[in-house]
């Protein structure tokens, strides 16, 4: 396979040319011109930020890349789905709240918002993958299937489980409905914590299998029961629980974690366009799920644009490692190591997904830099 080409500028300006011109002028660079918009549902995938956290990307990024697919004739529209942790995202109502918190809304970006696996993290498409190792069928939120493009809109940073996240954890993990989230996560079902379980039922009546009982705990309290062996793995019980009670078991390695989240990349994008964008910018310690960012660990780098999510993924990965790391940070507290990665996140194995992307047949580590 011959060399994929990435395209890179940093965030240096001119009185002729704001930041929001240089991204145009960089997409029109690496290409993105070739695909045919007209007409076409476009999904732009990004992560709209736990509220609290400051290190995701402005929403007139966003806007910016609407606008030019727009302004091609295509029907853009910004998605995520729904997580799996804790967090204000968990559910399309509140996950779209957060999302205009964050100032991802329609008036401010110029075209509408969905959240890709419907209100409850359940909506989901199950894309057939006999290439996969370790996944044979993806679950993937069916407005990100549904759309004719998949534009991928990457903040890159450091991730507790993953080493980094970009273009291919955005895809992969972010595409994943609750069920496709537990696939990849866990290695088994969830489970109850009876502490926290007040006995509502809610979990219950979602639960398709009847894999779900109560028992009567001292003091009357009744508790819920999830029976593995009856249990499919969808996680919605996990949505329906208001207390947080039930959980996924969070076993799977993070070798085959970062390897089940490049084959479920690759279910999203294959047989159709698409194109990846990625700003190297206030490089946060962890994931943009955090409700909070920390101090950057290294300066801003610049914008990359591709067509490629592997070799994207990792340019920036690269580029990444070769700068001096800022003071003030946590790193401060981290013995030296030439890897930024596995210096923060000594257990974390970030090349096994863009080697299972590139497996896949999703694209090629080996790529050449054009600067522009």
């Amino acid at each position: 396979m011959e060399k994929a080409k990435v395209f890179w500028t940093d965030f240096r300006t001119s009185l002729d040319e704001n930041l929001l011109q240089k991204l145009v002028r960089l997409i029109k660079k690496a290409g993105i011109e070739h695909i045919d918009f007209t007409e076409k549902f476009t999904a732009i995938k990004l992560h709209f930020g736990e509220p609290g956290n400051l290190a995701y990307l402005r929403p007139q990024y966003a806007r910016t890349i609407a606008d030019f697919i727009a302004s091609k004739g295509g029907k853009p529209f910004l998605t995520d789905c729904n997580t799996l942790y804790v967090g204000m995202r968990k559910n399309a109502l509140d996950h779209l709240s957060a999302a205009f918190l964050n100032g991802f809304y329609p008036a401010a970006v110029n075209c509408n918002v969905l959240i890709g696996d419907g209100l409850k993290g359940t909506d989901e498409v199950e894309v057939p993958l006999p290439e996969g190792e370790l996944i044979k069928s993806a679950k993937i939120g069916r407005a990100i299937m549904d759309a004719d493009i998949v534009i991928s809109l990457n903040h890159f940073k450091l991730h507790e489980l993953t080493g980094f996240g970009g273009a291919i954890k955005n895809l992969g993990m972010g595409s994943a409905s609750r069920a496709g989230k537990m696939e990849q996560h866990a290695a088994g079902k969830p489970s109850v914590a009876q502490d926290k379980c007040i006995g509502c039922g809610h979990c219950a009546k979602e639960c398709g299998q009847n894999a779900i009982t109560f028992e009567q705990r001292p003091q009357g309290k009744r508790v819920a029961y999830i029976n593995h062996a009856i249990c499919v793995g969808c996680g919605r019980c996990i949505g329906a629980c208001p207390t947080d009670a039930v959980q996924p078991q969070w076993d799977s390695t993070n070798t085959d974690l970062c390897k089940k989240m490049g084959e479920y990349a690759f279910a999203v994008v294959k047989g159709r366009p698409q194109f990846h964008i990625t700003l190297v910018c206030d490089v946060s310690p962890c994931c943009d799920c955090h409700a909070e960012n920390d101090a950057p660990l290294i300066q801003d780098i610049g914008m990359f644009a591709s067509f490629d999510a592997v070799a994207i993924d990792k340019a920036a990965a690269d580029l990444a490692n070769q700068q001096p790391t800022l003071p003030g940070t946590i790193l401060d507290s981290k013995p030296k190591g030439k890897d930024l990665f596995t210096t923060v996140h000594p257990t974390t194995d970030w090349l096994a997904q863009l080697t299972q992307a590139e497996k896949m047949g999703m694209g090629t580590i080996d790529y050449e830099l054009i600067r522009i």
